[in-house]
C-alpha cells in the first residue's frame, strides 16, 4: 500500500497544535501519513515519544522522520564529524520510541573533495552510526536522501550503493533530482528509470517499502533554492504518480510542498482515482 504523508503538523491544526494534534487533525482530513519534522533539532522526550507512538498506532498513522539539517557525514573536523554523527543517532533512537519506520537524513557535503573520497568518509561514519542499530534503533530505516545541488553528496547512485552495503533504503527525493539536473526527472520515461535503478541495486521487491519525497520545486543551474506547491511548478506530477501506480510502489511519499495538506491530499486524491 501507498501511504501520502503531510510533512509536518498540518497548518490547519487547532491551537495548541503538536505533533499529537496534528495526527489527529490529518486523520480528520483523511491523511494516512505524517512525517516527523526534527529539522532544527531531535527532542529528548522519550514520554512524549510514547505518546506519540499511541496516537499514531489508534489512528493507524504510518511516521517517518526528518533529522536535522545540521548533519555533515564527510566534515573534516573531529568534532563536527562527531556532533553529526551523535544526532543522527539521537533522531534514529526518538524514531524508535516514536514507532517511525524510516528517518531521511541529508547526509553530507563535498566541500571541494573528490566523490570517491567523499563517500568513503560517509560510508565510515555510517559504520559508526549503526554500531549499536540492533540495540538502540532496531525497527527503523536510515535513509539517505537525494539532493538538490552539486555542492552536496546524495546523488541517487551514492544512495543506493550505500543502502545496499548497509541494508537500508534511501530516501528518493525527484524534486531534489529535478533541480540538482537543471530540469531533468519530470517525466514518465525518467520516473521509470529512476525506480529501475533502485530495484536493480536493492531488488525488485524493495519497491514495496519506500520512503519518497515530492513537491514542486524552484531551482538555478545551481540546484534548488526552494519548495514549491505542486500547481505553481513545473513539476509533472502527475506523471509522477502514473508510473507510482502502473509499478505498484508501496511505502510512505512525503509531500513537502508549502501548502501542507492542501497538496498532500491532492496527491492522494488523484492517485486513487487513476
Amino acid at each position: 500500500m501507498l501511504h501520502f504523508a503531510v510533512a509536518g503538523v498540518p497548518h490547519s491544526t487547532p491551537a495548541p497544535g503538536g505533533t499529537v494534534e496534528g495526527l489527529k487533525r490529518a486523520h480528520a482530513l483523511g491523511i494516512t501519513a505524517m512525517e516527523l519534522e526534527w529539522v532544527q533539532r531531535v527532542p529528548n522526550a522519550p514520554k512524549r515519544m510514547e505518546e506519540i507512538r499511541k496516537t499514531a498506532e489508534e489512528l493507524k498513522m504510518v511516521l517517518t522522520v526528518h533529522a536535522p539539517y545540521y548533519v555533515n557525514l564527510n566534515a573534516q573536523d573531529p568534532l563536527k564529524l562527531a556532533a553529526s554523527i551523535k544526532r543522527v543517532q539521537a533522531a534514529l533512537s526518538m524514531a524508535e520510541l516514536a514507532g517511525a519506520r524510516s528517518v531521511c537524513v541529508h547526509p553530507a557535503f563535498y566541500l571541494g573533495m573528490d566523490p570517491r573520497e567523499a563517500y568513503a568518509n560517509v560510508e565510515r561514519a555510517t559504520e559508526m552510526i549503526l554500531k549499536d542499530r540492533d540495540k538502540r534503533f532496531p525497527s527503523v530505516n536510515l535513509a539517505y536522501e537525494t539532493m538538490g545541488k552539486g555542492t552536496q553528496f546524495g546523488t541517487l547512485e551514492e544512495v543506493l550503493c550505500l543502502s545496499k552495503k548497509f541494508g537500508l533504503y534511501p530516501c528518493v527525493d525527484t524534486a531534489h533530482m529535478h533541480a540538482r539536473s537543471n530540469g531533468a526527472y519530470n517525466s514518465k520515461k525518467e520516473f521509470k528509470t529512476i525506480l529501475d535503478l533502485y530495484a536493480k541495486y536493492l531488488g525488485k521487491r524493495s519497491l514495496n517499502k519506500v520512503h519518497f519525497h515530492y513537491s514542486g520545486i524552484e531551482y538555478t543551474a545551481k540546484g534548488e533554492r526552494r519548495h514549491l506547491p505542486l500547481n505553481e511548478s513545473d513539476a509533472r506530477w502527475r506523471d509522477f504518480l502514473a508510473v507510482l501506480k502502473e509499478e505498484d510502489i508501496g511505502g510512505v511519499v512525503v509531500c513537502e510542498s508549502p501548502i501542507l495538506e492542501e497538496d498532500t491530499l491532492l496527491l492522494q486524491k488523484t492517485y486513487a482515482r487513476i
